[in-house]
């Protein structure tokens, strides 16, 4: 099975001026899957950002004359984008389309949907979304993707900030007291000859019980006067 496929900018774009497109592409697979690869724009200027993106199809994959997306993710980009050697005609839909993905066309060589992962994003969760992005046995939409992100994103802060709440916590001291175990009565803490066992407390072998109103017991007969002589 063949790998995902990272592209950098050719050294023309370079000198043009236009970053290293950050650009992940996924491995031929049948069925196609509903991503073709991931872009991770260095801003949201579309004029600035494609193309870097434009040059890399067209050395590579087919010369890129069109493209659609959604007006919400670019609501400045006009219709008509100039790219190092030629332009490229945008179409731009307020509905019906993901807001997540951009869709290239080259005449006579095909199409492909990227996932665009907005700017802004931490690099561990881009390269996260690029990895997924192109993995064959993953079958999201963008807007998919993006969503499973972002849950995966606030489960690991809500799990940062409570361990950082319960350090602060037992840093202050509240942190609950340890209660001593339980210790099992010992020989040693038996209770002397003659001496009655604790409230609730059986009495040790050998104790004699004590007698409500009278004298205590001594060897198990009551003691009484000496008998005359």
């Amino acid at each position: 099975m063949n790998a995902p496929v990272d592209h950098q900018s050719s050294p023309e774009a370079e000198r043009y001026g236009h970053p290293g497109a950050r650009l992940r592409l996924r491995p031929p697979t049948f069925p196609p899957g509903p991503l073709d690869g991931a872009w991770w724009p260095r801003s949201a200027d579309l004029m600035r950002e494609l193309p870097s993106l434009t040059d890399l199809f067209d050395t590579q994959r087919g010369r890129v004359s069109r493209i659609s997306g959604s007006r919400r993710s670019w609501p400045d980009a006009p219709e008509l984008l100039p790219v190092t050697g030629h332009t490229v005609k945008a179409a731009w839909f307020v509905s019906g389309v993901d807001p997540y993905r951009i869709r290239l066309f080259a005449y006579g060589v095909g199409r492909w949907d990227l996932l665009v992962i907005p700017s802004s994003t931490e690099p561990a969760s881009a390269a996260r979304l690029m990895t997924a992005a192109t993995d064959p046995h993953h079958r999201l939409t963008a807007s998919a993707l993006m969503a499973a992100e972002e849950r995966h994103t606030a489960a690991g802060s809500e799990a940062a900030y409570e361990r950082s709440s319960e350090g602060r916590w037992e840093g202050e001291g509240g942190a609950s007291p340890r209660l001593p175990r339980p210790r099992d009565r010992s020989f040693a803490d038996a209770p002397a000859a003659g001496e009655a066992p604790a409230a609730g407390e059986a009495p040790a072998a050998g104790d004699a019980p004590a007698h409500e109103g009278g004298d205590p017991a001594i060897g198990g007969v009551r003691a009484g006067p000496d008998p005359p002589a």
